[in-house]
């Protein structure tokens, strides 16, 4: 299976060498866990490296985004211009209105008189998008938006199993976050993560009277991999993982 750099410092070794190419991968965190971080730093490092990336946002518009991010020094603009990484805002998935983002507008439903964003004309602007961009990389920021539409249990699912086989079919490889709901030992598994190729927790431990950020590679479906909780930082250059440490001695 071919495996592409991940972007973040120690996090291809645990991975052994990478992601699995072409698949969606689930991060699952709290708030203030690194999500969107590792999420953006996947798709920068993506396009410093010629693999076009498109950040579909669903919760902050892309500006807000880019604005938390600035303590990093990273700069979108260039690879913006030079079509190397998109931005696609899909915030407003629950409101009746018209959004055109880098020249693709989403492909409404016409509901009545009104116009109103569907799960359908989201999935058919990014697959839009990403024929037309050559897009290889994809992350959802965060996946819980789009469940929070849904009332009905039997429609959060369809439209969870759309979305998922959508990413699927694209041929990217795609970085979906969604929120750690409960602590470790209370936690239940969810929809998403058995929808998606592979699972990592972003995981807030107390140790020694210490918090601890630990990362675990919970699955990740054809290939080996660490499985081990090992300690990470947010650091001025965004997430770097420590493969070699542990987190309980």
């Amino acid at each position: 299976m071919q495996l592409i750099s991940t972007g973040i410092k120690g996090l291809d070794e645990l991975l052994g060498g990478g992601f699995p190419k072409g698949k969606s991968i689930l991060v699952v965190g709290s708030p203030g866990s690194g999500k969107t971080t590792l999420l953006m730093q996947f798709l920068r490092v993506g396009a410093i490296a010629d693999e076009p990336g498109l950040y579909v946002a669903m919760d902050e518009p892309p500006e807000q985004v880019k604005l938390n991010l600035s303590s990093f020094g990273w700069s979108f603009e260039e690879l913006e211009r030079n079509g190397k990484l998109l931005f696609l805002d899909a915030t407003s998935l629950k409101k009746v209105v018209g959004t055109k983002v880098a020249d693709h507008s989403f492909l409404e439903e016409n509901i009545g008189s009104e116009f109103k964003m569907t799960v359908k004309s989201l999935i058919r602007t990014i697959m839009k998008i990403v024929s037309e961009e050559n897009i290889q990389r994809i992350a959802v920021d965060p996946i819980t938006s789009l469940m929070l539409r849904y009332g009905n249990v039997y429609r959060r699912r369809r439209a969870m199993l759309m979305f998922f086989d959508a990413l699927s079919r694209s041929g990217c490889t795609s970085l979906i976050s969604t929120e750690l709901r409960t602590n470790i030992l209370k936690r239940r598994f969810q929809l998403e993560e058995f929808l998606s190729q592979g699972v990592i927790l972003l995981h807030s431990l107390v140790h020694a009277g210490n918090v601890v950020r630990a990362i675990q590679i919970e699955k990740m479906r054809g290939i080996p991999h660490d499985t081990q909780f090992r300690p990470y930082q947010i650091t001025v250059n965004g997430i770097e993982v420590f493969p070699r440490d542990r987190v309980f001695s």
